[in-house]
């Protein structure tokens, strides 16, 4: 998924409310961009790190840049726009990317589904099989050399594994995709000492037959592309 325009960088300062951002640039100006990541961002948005930002040229808009990548104090390159995940998946599986995830003939998004409301991130159809609901998830957060999945307590995350095993229960196929965001993560797991209670539907889902993979998402200032699989353990 390429950037529409390339990134301006500055350095970050501060993140607060949640989706605003103080970034300063190379002349010591100060601004604020819009940041749109739900999640703690925990080690993805220090003061002093490098900050790569996009311009819409949308009038309407009351902060018209936006935060797409930021860079560790080790220099590894993160995509914190969550919104990204999607579009890197959707990207790679229309390209056959996704080795589990090919020979169907239909893509849709954002299509409800299940008993609690939900949607589904991504719906494959084919006439010849069952549908495969996937829920894919933004994976940005790194402790110990290991990445984790989530990085906050996770209502929402919980109800989507609870709807992805009610799809497997009901005969659909029912995946989990990981996007790693974050070139320093080699590896995902589940953040049990963070969400425990998410990790446990992780191990029920598991046991229901619903498929877990992790992807590497290349981070580069200029896209972020799906390119490879990574170990993904339970425990």
């Amino acid at each position: 998924m390429k950037f529409h325009a390339p990134l301006a960088k500055a350095t970050l300062l501060k993140r607060y409310k949640r989706f605003l951002v103080d970034l300063q640039d190379e002349t010591q100006q100060e601004f604020t961009v819009h940041c749109a990541n739900t999640g703690k961002m925990t080690g993805c948005a220090d003061p002093g790190f490098s900050a790569y930002y996009s311009t819409s040229d949308n009038p309407k808009r009351k902060y018209p840049h936006s935060l797409e990548l930021t860079a560790n104090q080790n220099g590894a390159l993160i995509c914190v726009n969550t919104a990204m995940a999607n579009k890197v998946a959707i990207e790679a599986i229309e390209r056959d990317g996704v080795s589990e995830l090919t020979g169907y003939q239909t893509l849709r998004s954002e299509v409800k589904y299940g008993t609690e409301n939900s949607r589904i991130d991504i719906l494959l159809q084919d006439d010849n099989k069952p549908d495969c609901y996937i829920e894919v998830k933004s994976v940005t957060l790194l402790e110990n050399d290991q990445g984790y999945f989530p990085d906050a307590q996770t209502a929402r995350g919980q109800k989507h594994l609870r709807e992805l095993i009610q799809m497997r229960q009901q005969g659909m196929r029912a995946v989990l995709l990981f996007i790693v965001m974050h070139n320093g993560i080699h590896s995902v797991k589940p953040a049990a000492h963070i969400d425990n209670k998410y990790a446990l539907l992780i191990a029920e889902a598991l046991q229901q037959g619903v498929e877990i993979y992790a992807y590497q998402a290349e981070v580069s200032t200029q896209e972020v592309i799906l390119t490879h699989p990574l170990p993904f353990s339970a425990k």
